[in-house]
């Protein structure tokens, strides 16, 4: 087991209250160590004085600590009832009983650092399970590739049979650019999974989401949502509920965006999500966008008014989503990727009050954006 600098520069610390006492002659730290084969045994981890006559090995290869000695006690490190580890006190040759204060100060050390140590076997089987996950996620990701892209094959061979006025060819197109988003996350996911190089530079908290590859081109925005608004389309259809897309679309958004909007497609495809999940299926759903913003609404059952200031706190769930999964992640993480761009995300409740035409009951969630 390879300790962390942190585990033993705590096993220093606690080691120099005893450098100078005139009472001791050698403390030593042993720490209980197995292979899985062997008998376990204890190494030596720390010692004081550093600088000893000899160098120490594990304790049944020392013969000369098998002969009992006044001047030598042990204190075993313990959890519960299992053995972690022990400290040796040797003091010097004398016939005077042990000083009960310096008996008292290594049996605190002792407990002390059985708790070191058993919080570092804790964070060596967490680094190793995560280490693991990570392997796994790998070899998922890499596996994940090839269905995937025997999809994309067959979805392109699928596209060449149909004829242009086809009324089933936007539904392979929306095939073949929901796999380029899953690849995204894939990407995303690759990255994820790679081991890090150890920095020691502080840096801000990244976001997850979304898996965009960063360019310097500007983009059409519409061209981003029009996959997203066949998707609600088709579900809105799945659940016999009413679908209503965007009648009007301003100048703004017909021109050419920043690069950096382009992440508007995940936030409408969360808020997409969470009205199709949550709103009744009574309820009507629509996307809607004017000189405001984007706008995803529904006409279901309006947010408590006590919850509206906490919907976007990161890991909060209205009580309408207490029945369904989810982590409570989307409206948080869709607010900071909206002030990421210079944009904002807010809840103006009545659907209506972005645009007369709408219901005058539901939830209303708009993307506002900065002036370009």
């Amino acid at each position: 087991m390879k300790f962390s600098d942190r585990f033993l520069n705590l096993i220093d610390q606690q080691l120099s209250s005893f450098e100078f006492d005139p009472e001791l002659e050698a403390v030593v730290v042993y720490v209980a160590k197995t292979d899985g084969k062997d008998s376990p045994t204890l190494e030596v981890v720390g010692q004081r004085p550093k600088q000893m006559l000899k160098k120490l090995g594990p304790i049944e290869n020392d013969p000369d600590l098998r002969v009992p000695s006044s001047n030598r006690r042990w204190y075993p490190m313990q959890q519960g009832s299992i053995l972690l580890g022990v400290i040796r006190a040797e003091r010097h040759p004398s016939e005077v009983q042990w000083p009960e204060s310096l008996d008292t100060r290594l049996q605190i050390s002792a407990a002390t650092l059985a708790n070191f140590l058993s919080l570092e076997l804790d964070r060596e089987k967490l680094v190793n399970e995560l280490s693991e996950q990570k392997e796994q996620v790998g070899v998922l990701i890499h596996q994940l590739r090839n269905p995937l892209a025997a999809l994309r094959t067959y979805a392109q061979l699928l596209l060449r049979k149909l004829g242009p006025e086809s009324s089933q060819r936007s539904l392979v197109e929306g095939l073949l650019s929901e796999q380029k988003q899953v690849d995204k996350y894939l990407v995303a996911l690759d990255k994820l999974s790679q081991p890090k190089l150890a920095s020691k530079d502080i840096v801000p908290v990244r976001l997850l989401l979304p898996p965009l590859i960063q360019t310097e081109k500007p983009l059409d925005l519409m061209k981003l949502l029009n996959p997203l608004i066949e998707r609600a389309k088709a579900t809105a259809k799945l659940q016999g509920r009413q679908w209503f897309g965007p009648v009007y679309v301003p100048d703004w958004i017909k021109e050419l965006r920043p690069a950096c909007e382009g992440i508007t497609a995940e936030i409408v495809a969360n808020l997409l999500e969470n009205a199709f999940r949550y709103s009744p299926l009574s309820s009507s759903i629509g996307i809607s966008i004017n000189d405001q913003g984007i706008c995803v609404w529904d006409s279901g059952t309006p947010i408590p008014f006590s919850e509206r200031d906490k919907i976007f706190t990161s890991g909060f769930r209205s009580s309408k989503s207490k029945d369904f999964k989810g982590s409570g992640l989307g409206l948080s993480l869709g607010k900071k990727l909206a002030e990421q761009f210079g944009g904002e995300l807010k809840l103006i409740v009545k659907p209506s009050n972005f645009e007369e035409s709408l219901p005058n009951e539901g939830n209303a969630f708009v993307i506002n954006f900065p002036v370009k």
